[in-house]
């Protein structure tokens, strides 16, 4: 199955929740490869408490990084799970 792409002005500014509706923070950015234009991770920005919590990986401006694979779904909210996170 292929999955539909979404724009990226789209996702940018979209909130980052845990399928269990914990809020990470905002989609700052995405990083991706340039030759494929495969998705790598999405940045964070104004990252909540609990997203400071968790392992998350930080990028070299200090952003948090989660991971394409960890994505579950994006609408109206980027939904992670949180398993996949670390």
């Amino acid at each position: 199955m292929q999955a539909e792409k979404i724009p990226f002005n789209l996702i940018l500014g979209k909130m980052i929740v845990t399928k269990e509706g914990k809020r990470l923070g905002f989609v700052k950015d995405v990083t991706f490869e340039t030759k494929s234009g495969e998705l790598i991770n999405l940045l964070v920005k104004d990252s909540t408490i609990y997203a400071k919590n968790l392992s998350l990986e930080k990028s070299s401006a200090n952003d948090f990084l989660i991971p394409y694979s960890a994505i579950i779904a994006i609408g109206d909210f980027v939904v992670v799970s949180e398993e996949d996170l670390s």
